[in-house]
Formats: structure tokens, sequence, C-alpha cells
């Protein structure tokens, strides 16, 4: 595993899984409004809250190995000045409150692996989203595991191992956020920032039984890169309920001045605490065209059809329906591709990339130009054709995910092309809302028999975060998602 030399500022790489076990679990730790909460009535301390999830995580990373680089050292002194702030009267959204963010996002001191192996300088600055959350308040603790280059739906490498979900250590808590959802549902920290390209907020929110929010392109600022992924990625949090991830996102939330896409600014907690009035909903079981024939696991279906029967019994209008997604696949693939190629091609040691993202870097090199152009000048069709099905329904609701989260090692040695259609198969619904720009979120929808989550996504049109938080939170107090833990958190 690579990893920065261990300084005051950045402090040791933390060390991938093995098998020892962990201690015994602490008592939960406080949700991140509820942290804010108790710092602003100085119940707590900044300094106690974040040496204690410095603990969790320290105690949890052999197990669950959700983490790439720890800030212990940086973000107890970072602690330690939020409580002078705090005992001076100052009040912030997060003052003192613990966050992690994803290893694709540019925390100053440490070095961005992005998943990959080798060796990286530190970054000299916060990307955007990390300059508004410190403006917030906040302390970051560290930055979680992804896999490399943010390509698939679990969180496994050779440059730091594997992460493991906290609900069953045998399986994966899906990607490419997958460090930011296991740390979470773990209980280590009480939110974290993630990126969605294709789903990978959404697909490890649902395999951990978390809320993740893909937000509107360009509410959460991507910078440096203004448009990652020729325009497919965003940033979003993950928490455990919906008022903890809009709070995230609303402090997040915000365009750098060099940004492409700057959409008007929402209210995310505040819509979090709305009735969402009665919406009609259309219900969506047909994924759209990826050429493996995947539908819904059974059980997947069953969580959410009880899901859909919840919002019927909230006095919603729900009934099944088909988005016309047409040959979106054909846009998708050569923005995905060339996206790959973009970061790969930075990589100072090429040789060292998943034989899997050198073939992506090649598709990619030869899909870009005038083919990707293409791909995104359709988006405007797509939105007409796709958008259509708003002028009947509010929101579209489909499973996230096709299946369960599969075991640790699905998809080691796969070809690039196995790897794909795998891909495809397990995760078929969540990529062309990246595709349109348009935002998501991911609600638990329960558990199969085994005891593996399994979530369903609230889809909406352009800008609509605040009718799909409204609802999800609706759904939240109904439902009491957030009662239910790992075993071990």
């Amino acid at each position: 595993m690579s990893s920065a030399e261990p300084t005051e500022q950045t402090g040791p790489a933390l060390r991938p899984h093995t098998d020892r076990d962990r201690a015994p679990a602490p008592a939960p730790m406080p949700g991140l409004a509820e942290s804010a909460r108790l710092l602003a009535d100085s119940t707590t301390t900044s300094t106690a809250l974040v040496a204690d999830a410095l603990a969790r995580i320290e105690a949890a990373q052999p197990t669950l190995n959700a983490f790439r680089h720890l800030r212990a050292e940086a973000a107890l002194a970072e602690a330690a000045e939020a409580d002078r702030r705090l005992a001076a009267g100052e009040r912030l959204p997060l003052l003192g409150v613990p966050v992690a963010v994803k290893d694709d996002t540019d925390v100053a001191g440490l070095p961005t692996h992005f998943g990959c192996d080798g060796e990286r300088p530190p970054a000299t600055t916060d990307s955007e989203a990390v300059r508004r959350l410190r403006a917030a308040g906040a302390v970051i603790v560290g930055k979680t595991n992804s896999c490399e280059l943010g390509q698939w739906p679990f969180t496994e490498g050779p440059a730091f191992g594997a992460t493991r979900n906290p609900w069953n250590t045998a399986h994966t808590p899906g990607g490419s956020s997958g460090g930011s959802a296991a740390a979470v549902a773990a209980g280590l920290v009480p939110a974290a920032l993630g990126s969605d390209g294709a789903g990978s907020v959404r697909i490890p929110a649902a395999w951990t039984h978390l809320v993740g929010i893909k937000p509107q392109r360009g509410r959460v600022s991507v910078h440096p890169h203004h448009d990652a992924f020729q325009g497919l990625t965003v940033n979003g949090p993950l928490a455990r309920t919906v008022a903890d991830a809009a709070l995230l996102l609303d402090a997040a939330a915000g365009a750098h001045p060099g940004d492409f896409h700057r959409p008007p600014a929402v209210r995310a907690s505040d819509a979090a605490r709305r009735d969402p009035g009665r919406l009609r909903i259309a219900l969506a079981w047909r994924p759209p065209l990826t050429l493996t024939g995947a539908g819904p696991d059974p059980e997947v279906r069953r969580a959410v059809a009880a899901l859909a029967e919840t919002l019927a019994r909230l006095g919603h209008h729900v009934e099944e329906a088909r988005p016309r997604y047409g040959l979106i696949g054909l846009a998708f693939v050569p923005r995905a591709t060339a996206g790959i190629a973009e970061f790969a091609a930075r990589h100072p040691e090429p040789a060292l990339l998943d034989p899997r993202t050198r073939s992506a870097l090649r598709t990619g090199t030869r899909l870009g130009g005038r083919v990707v152009r293409a791909a995104r000048a359709r988006e405007v069709r797509q939105h007409h054709r796709i958008g259509a099905l708003f002028d009947g329904y509010d929101v579209l609701l489909t499973p996230t995910t096709a299946a369960p989260p599969p075991r640790i090692g699905t998809f080691d040695q796969l070809s690039a092309w196995r790897t794909d259609v795998t891909m495809a198969a397990a995760c078929p619904y969540a990529w062309p809302w990246n595709v349109l720009g348009w935002p998501g979120v991911n609600v638990p929808a329960g558990f199969t028999r085994s005891g593996l989550p399994v979530g369903a996504q609230l889809l909406g049109p352009s800008r609509s975060e605040e009718r799909l938080i409204a609802l999800a939170a609706q759904l939240e107090d109904d439902l009491r998602w957030y009662d239910h833990r790992p075993p071990s958190s």
C-alpha cells in the first residue's frame, strides 16, 4: 500500500485489512446534527468527539479497512481550536464536528491517491468541497478508501486491500464510495462525503443501510476538476439519517468561481423538515438496456415493493411506469471511459494501474474527442425524452441495485469485459441519472433474509433535491431505519 510519510500534518497512512479481531464496540456515536447540537450546548467538546472518532477508526481498521489516511494529530489540533471558538461563543453549522471525505478529494497535506497504488505528493490546497466543509467548522479526520479511479461498485484493490461491509464483513460495502459508507454505517464518523459518477454514493448507501444523496450536477463543486468524468461525477453525502445527509449537503454545497455548472442554491435541511405533500410516484422495475438481461433479485424486489406500499399508505399515488431510457448507454460509455482515461493519464506510474483500468484508458482514448463531444451533445434530447415521465409524475422510484451486496473477491481476476458485465448486471439502475445530471436519493429499503441491506432510489427531474429530501424524510419518520445498526457498531 502506498502512503504518505508520517508527518505532523498528515499522520501515518492506515493499515489494510488483517485478520485480527476488533475490540468490543463502544456506545454509538451521535449523528451529525446531534453532534453539532451537543457542541453548541457545551454538553461535549470537539476534542472528545474527534478523539472518539479517531479511536473508533483505529479499532475498526483491521476489520473494515475504511480509511486510506488519517489526520490524527492535525485533527486533534483543529478540534482544540474549535473548542476555543465554541467557548468564545462562535457558532457554525458543523463547528467541531468530525467528518470524513473520500480518497478522490483533495485535502491539503494528504496525497490524493483515488484508490491507486504508487506515490503521490501531498495536495497543497483543499478542494472546494473541503474548503466549504472547513468554513462550516467541520474537522476532517481522514480520507476513506475508494476503488481505483472510482470505476467499480466494490472497494477493493492492491493499493489498500479490501474495504468490508460492517453488516457482514464477507461482503463489499459497495463502491466507489465504499470507505465512506463503511465508516458511517459502522459509526466511526457521523457522516462522510462521497462522489457519484455512476451510482458511487447511492450504491454503497444501499448496501450499508444509509441515506445517500446524489445532488444536481454542480450543486457541490468538484473543483479542482470543474467537470469530472465528462460531467458524470458529483460529490454527495452519506449519513444514517436524512437530516444528517441534508446538513452535510448544505455545508458542502456551492460553486468554485471556475466551475462550469452553477445551479441555484437549495436549502436541504429545511426540506428535510417539510411535508412533501401528496406526490405522484412512478415505480419502475425495468432498468435501461445493458445487454445483460438484468432485473431485480427477488429479495430486492420484495423490499422495494414494500417501500412502494409504504408510500401509498402515506397518501401518495404510486403506479408502475416505464421511463423511456432509449439507448442512453451509448452516451454513458464514451463519457465514462474518456473520464477514466483523463485521470489515468495523470498517474506517474501507469504500470501500477489495474489491467482493467489500462483497458478503460485505451477505450477512453479511442472514444475521446469527437465521439465524447457527440455523446454529450445528446444530453438535451435525453432530458426531453426521459424527462417526459415527469409530465405525469413527481418522483421516480426504482431499486438502487438489482442485487444485494456481493461477496468480497467476486470481481477478482475478471477481465475488463467480464467486470463490466457483472457490474452492469448487479447495478443497472443508478448511472442514467449521472448522464442526465439530475438528483437522486438512496433510502434504506430493508434487508435480505440473510441480513444484507438493500436500497431504493428516489429520482427526480432537474434541481428537485428539496422534493426528494422531503419525501425521504417522510419515509424515515415512518420506517425509522436509523434504529437498525450493524451488529458490531
